[in-house]
């Protein structure tokens, strides 16, 4: 994607497709909505590589292809999403399995993911 600014118009449309990159574990679909400069923070990363914060977009890649690249398809459900346009901030509620999560992500003026963040719960 990226080329087109995201704002709420823009956010239904990527939350879709992204949950859809997600159910069928398409770490490249995915990947491509990152700038190559992005930060993504997640509990699991620090599980994983002994640091919560991983940055730039081929690190990002080959982290998600460790934690899920073994894994053919995931039933990821939506369950919810907001976007803030002060802060050009999606943040986006899913469940997969009996994991339940919130995970924001900010992004540039070419509407890629400069930063997210993810947070865990049962």
């Amino acid at each position: 994607m990226g080329g087109q600014t995201m704002n709420r118009a823009a956010a239904g449309p990527f939350v879709a497709a992204w949950c859809a990159s997600w159910r069928k574990v398409d770490i490249d679909a995915v990947v491509a909505h990152f700038a190559e400069d992005a930060q993504m923070r997640s509990p699991l990363a620090l599980t994983l590589t002994g640091s919560p914060v991983v940055t730039g977009a081929e690190n990002i890649r080959a982290y998600w292809r460790k934690a899920y690249g073994h894994i053919e398809s995931a039933d990821l459900k939506i369950l919810s999403w907001s976007w803030d346009d002060t802060i050009a901030r999606l943040i986006v509620w899913w469940q997969l399995g009996d994991t339940r999560a919130s995970e924001f992500m900010d992004f540039d003026d070419a509407g890629r993911v400069v930063r997210s963040e993810a947070f865990y719960g049962k």
